[in-house]
């Protein structure tokens, strides 16, 4: 994974304080961009719209929050 992108919500300044992502066809990777060196998360292509879901709140099984509202 060479290709590696941030959120265009990275936070003030530099945009330092937010992970990075990569993508293949078949996998997901996640780093921390203060420490691209260290760790990285990897998830199977198909798994990480579940852990994005999961991170906001959301039931993946549903598409609802955890109130039942409609997202």
């Amino acid at each position: 994974m060479d290709t590696w992108r941030k959120s265009s919500y990275s936070g003030p300044g530099d945009g330092n304080e937010c992970v990075e992502i990569a993508n293949s066809p078949t996998r997901i990777a996640i780093r921390d961009s203060k420490a691209p060196a260290r760790a990285t998360l990897t998830f199977p292509a198909g798994a990480f719209s579940t852990f994005v879901q999961a991170l906001k709140g959301e039931d993946p099984s549903t598409g609802t929050d955890p109130a039942g509202f409609q997202v």
